[in-house]
């Protein structure tokens, strides 16, 4: 999906972030099933709040979001509505995973965040995305598609 401009009341706004987020202790925990439920988590995001998701990729310990969303919502709003309900989803859907991480959280407790359009366009840091990990670990998990009438 590519940005779009988010036309509110009193705004007009493309922010777009690309945000890194790692698992605790960056233990490996992402499988199939758990990439899954985060793309899941991700889109029930889109629905009850201002967020979209332009790119998710995820590599074996941690996971790249390209998220645009409105100038109301600050950078750690969104990076904590993010890593809070993608855990809670993950503990709930997929048990294992809490053992691995000896029963705690499963992010980490910083994460890198930066504003696309800044250092590079969007397509370079989708691309950055796109490239992380080696050797093919890197998994794309969801291209957002282009919704009119979204906000």
């Amino acid at each position: 999906m590519e940005s779009r401009y988010i036309h509110k009341q009193h705004n007009v706004s493309v922010l777009m972030y690309h945000v890194v987020c790692a698992a605790k202790y960056r233990r490996v925990v992402m499988s199939s099933h758990v990439d899954e439920v985060l793309r899941q988590a991700c889109l029930e995001i889109e629905k009850r709040w201002e967020i979209v998701f332009l790119e998710i990729g995820l590599d074996r310990d941690h996971a790249h979001f390209l998220i645009q969303s409105v100038p109301t919502y600050s950078v750690t709003k969104i990076v904590t509505t993010v890593k809070s309900v993608i855990a809670r989803e993950v503990f709930t859907k997929v048990p294992e995973v809490k053992s691995k991480l000896w029963g705690g959280e499963f992010w980490g407790k910083g994460y890198f965040v930066n504003t696309v359009g800044q250092h590079g366009s969007e397509s370079v840091i989708a691309a950055y995305v796109a490239g992380q990990g080696g050797e093919g670990s890197y998994k794309r998990l969801h291209k957002g598609q282009m919704e009119l009438g979204l906000f």
